[in-house]
């Protein structure tokens, strides 16, 4: 039995982490295993440090996909060939979202490229759960916390949204956008929805 990807994608400030928390701590999703990307792997952690410093984008681009091939290879894959439901915070969308904007003056059409560049390897997932949001709201509740990227700006996150919503409208029968502006008991409310939808 084949099991499923779940992954939940949105940009800085769209409650991801708030929601992970609500699933990771639910009884009902006691049996699902939970990973992130970047990983905690020693490519995550280089990855890390390429956000929180002045990496060239498209080698930031190719650390991130590193990373995404193991997670792939050590988590992901495992868990399905055991018929596991897995759930991602972040994922390929991810990277295609954000590094297609930090490498828009380099590529003609960097969507397609970074879109290019995964065909053929990686796993597409089940279901994505898009958190969307206003980038204002957004970079006001990124204001809040202790620690910031340097992905935290309004006109960035704007973009990376656009393109969200552009994958979000390529891929309907993938794609769950859910309202990250409503109240935390709506969102929750939504998420439970669509992943007790999976087949």
């Amino acid at each position: 039995m084949k099991g499923k990807l779940v992954t939940i994608e949105g940009i800085d400030g769209s409650g991801k982490t708030t929601i992970m928390e609500y699933l990771k701590q639910n009884p009902i999703y006691s049996d699902i295993i939970f990973t992130r990307e970047p990983t905690k792997d020693w490519i995550g952690q280089a990855v890390m440090r390429a956000i929180q410093s002045d990496v060239d984008p498209l080698a930031e681009l190719l650390l991130f996909t590193a990373d995404h091939a193991e997670h792939i290879r050590n988590t992901i894959k495992p868990a399905m060939e055991t018929g596991r439901v897995i759930i991602s915070d972040r994922y390929s969308d991810s990277r295609i979202a954000y590094q297609s904007s930090t490498l828009k003056d380099r590529f003609n059409e960097p969507v397609e490229w970074i879109k290019q560049l995964h065909r053929g390897w990686t796993v597409v997932p089940d279901l994505t759960l898009l958190l969307d949001i206003d980038p204002e709201i957004a970079v006001s509740r990124c204001n809040s916390r202790d620690a910031q990227t340097k992905f935290e700006k309004v006109d960035f996150l704007s973009g990376v949204r656009n393109v969200f919503l552009q994958l979000a409208e390529e891929n309907p029968q993938r794609f769950v956008i859910i309202d990250a502006s409503q109240s935390l008991e709506k969102v929750k409310k939504k998420v439970d929805e669509a992943i007790s939808g999976l087949e």
